[in-house]
């Protein structure tokens, strides 16, 4: 057999695997070297974009921040000072200014009242965080389909944040703040601090502020007292004040009252049965047509006189809201009746209590939205015949008596030769029979034997008429300028026995809380009682069976007189029911146009003497 030769272990050669190419070795280095290098190169660029990424953060925030409230110093924000309105019976027909009632908490107020409010705006407001994200979709969708902003998914917080610190404009800057404002609301504040923040500044419509104003801008009572409909129907106002307002809409308040007592049943907090009791009772007080911003305009006035610059202030005033809702009624169906026939564009009523002075309507024109310039205050017109009651009173004060004959025929003033309105009476005539046909003779006349015009201007001055008249004969038959609510108090003088009215609108004024003094100085007597009683006989003759036969009532005793200028620019008719009674009351009508246009044939006797009985007979309720 084959042996192998023996190889001794130190001959054995190991075998030895040859060297790895030179080239492989740098390869896997490298490979090593660039893992690392690339895993500090993506740390590097993470650190580096965080570093700026926090740089541009934070110049996020402050782009957002810059000019953004302090929301401490927005809780306190200044507003404008609010002057309210309110009538005899206490309701609020007018506002000025930013309205705030009393800050009320929630333990303050009906239950009602915070159960509506969360029902209709925010019902899941108890639990989010102050972004309800199922309200923001649900919005979104809505939006969607309807290709526009139909439905708001904001919150009550959002609602505070916006409306309390923000304004209106809709920019993706303003979104951002007001996430930044909900975030610190929440965080500040309890859900209980944050809907009394809603409550009480939240804008509902009239200039009101808060709950507490609107219930009394809409009711006339304190948010304590409301009720589960008038709860209702002031939770309804923020997603559209001006549309919603009872005051503007009484229709589309009721509506939305409704809509909120839906909701209110079916988050649980109120039964069906509840709900349609409620929407059953809702009912509001008849608006006004809006002749009563003639009224307020003046009344404004004359309270802001009284009035500490930025002083809150609450004026109850003499207007009385049937006679004034009876003016405005009555006025309308004049000149759009037989008023337009004839070419009659305005027209201006005041009704006064002529012992006090006390304006209880006033319209200064057909319309205050389309025209606010007041025609019963501002506006200066010839009076015509309604001016003779001074001359009257005049030639009583010289010693003439009703029953005293005086000349009626023609009469010449170097080239003037006035003429009566029916042609000239020759003859003599008495001067109660006079002033009831109104001749223009017997006035000149009168005018001239009573000491000319010095005389009767002094008397017109007396009995309140501020104008310096001419010293010309022609005042007799009223050329000169006067005011409607000038003339009316000039008559109520007469109509209460011969003491100085001046015209009322303040009955109560309180500032910042506090009453104020409504100075009523005493109301010197200007007339003889005797020579008053003279003059009522005959201007009841004027009435019963003179030129104002068109204003008598039947069963009442009516004194006035017409007044009526030249080419029927202006026809006037000034007189009062059962003067020198508690229940009298003075009405005084202007009719005419603006750009002084001729009326069709229309004399104080005819459409002035008629709208005065139409306004009576209301008044009187027959």
């Amino acid at each position: 057999m084959y042996r192998a030769p023996q190889i001794a272990p130190d001959q054995q050669r190991r075998y030895v695997p040859p060297p790895a190419p030179e080239y492989e070795i740098p390869q896997l280095e490298q490979a090593r070297e660039k893992k690392k290098s690339g895993g500090w190169r993506l740390l590097k660029w993470l650190i580096i974009l965080g570093v700026w990424g926090g740089i541009g953060l934070a110049c996020a925030l402050v782009y957002f921040a810059w000019d953004l409230p302090r929301p401490e110093a927005a809780l306190d924000a200044t507003r404008r000072p609010s002057l309210t309105l309110s009538d005899m019976s206490g309701h609020i027909y007018a506002s000025y200014g930013d309205v705030v009632g009393e800050p009320l908490q929630l333990a303050d107020l009906p239950k009602f009242l915070p159960l509506a409010a969360v029902s209709v705006e925010d019902h899941r407001f108890w639990t989010h965080p102050g972004f309800d994200i199922h309200g923001i979709a649900r919005a979104a969708f809505v939006d969607l389909i309807k290709g526009r902003a139909a439905q708001g998914g904001s919150t009550i917080t959002q609602q505070v944040a916006k409306n309390l610190f923000l304004s209106n404009v809709r920019t993706a800057k303003r979104k951002v703040q007001e996430m930044m404002l909900t975030l610190w609301l929440e965080a500040h504040f309890t859900k209980a601090e944050i809907l009394e923040i809603w409550l009480n500044r939240v804008y509902l419509g009239s200039g009101a502020w808060g709950v507490d104003a609107a219930a009394q801008m809409y009711f006339g009572i304190s948010a304590r007292k409301l009720n589960l409909w008038q709860s209702a129907v002031i939770a309804g106002l923020p997603r559209a004040p001006s549309r919603f307002s009872p005051r503007v809409d009484p229709k589309a308040a009721t509506a939305r009252a409704k809509e909120v007592l839906a909701a209110m049943v079916e988050a649980g907090v109120i039964t069906e049965a509840e709900s349609h009791d409620a929407a059953d009772a809702i009912h509001f007080a008849p608006a006004s047509s809006g002749g009563a911003g003639y009224f307020a305009d003046w009344a404004s006035e004359r309270a802001q006189a009284m009035i500490a610059v930025g002083a809150d202030a609450a004026v109850r005033t003499t207007l009385d809201p049937r006679i004034q809702a009876i003016v405005e009624a009555k006025l309308t169906a004049m000149l759009d009746g037989p008023g337009a026939a004839a070419n009659v564009g305005q027209g201006a009523v005041i009704v006064l209590d002529p012992a006090t002075g006390a304006v209880r309507a006033m319209a200064g024109g057909r319309e205050y939205k389309a025209s606010p310039y007041n025609r019963a205050v501002n506006a200066r017109r010839q009076p015509g015949s309604s001016f003779k009651l001074f001359v009257w009173l005049n030639a009583l004060e010289h010693g003439v008596l009703p029953d005293d004959e005086i000349e009626g025929g023609p009469i010449r003033i170097g080239n003037w030769q006035p003429g009566n309105f029916e042609g000239n009476r020759p003859g003599p005539i008495t001067m109660d029979d006079a002033l009831a046909q109104s001749l223009n003779t017997v006035s000149v006349r009168l005018l001239l034997q009573g000491g000319g015009p010095r005389k009767v201007a002094a008397v017109a001055n007396r009995l309140g008429l501020p104008e310096n008249f001419p010293d010309n004969a022609s005042i007799a038959l009223g050329t000169s300028e006067v005011g409607l609510l000038e003339m009316a108090c000039a008559y109520a003088t007469v109509f209460n026995g011969g003491t100085l009215v001046s015209p009322r609108a303040l009955e109560h004024v309180l500032a910042d809380g506090k009453p104020l003094a409504v100075i009523r100085p005493a109301a010197p007597r200007v007339l003889d009682e005797e020579e008053d009683s003279k003059m009522m006989r005959m201007l009841a003759s004027v009435v019963q069976r003179g030129t104002g036969r068109a204003a008598g009532l039947t069963g009442r005793l009516v004194v006035g007189k017409t007044g009526t200028t030249q080419d029927y620019h202006d026809a006037w008719f000034v007189g009062a029911v059962n003067p020198g009674t508690p229940g009298a009351v003075e009405i005084a009508v202007w009719l005419g146009n603006d750009d002084n246009r001729p009326m069709k044939d229309v004399t104080g006797g005819t459409l002035p003497a008629k709208l005065f009985h139409d306004i009576a007979m209301a008044l009187a309720g027959t």
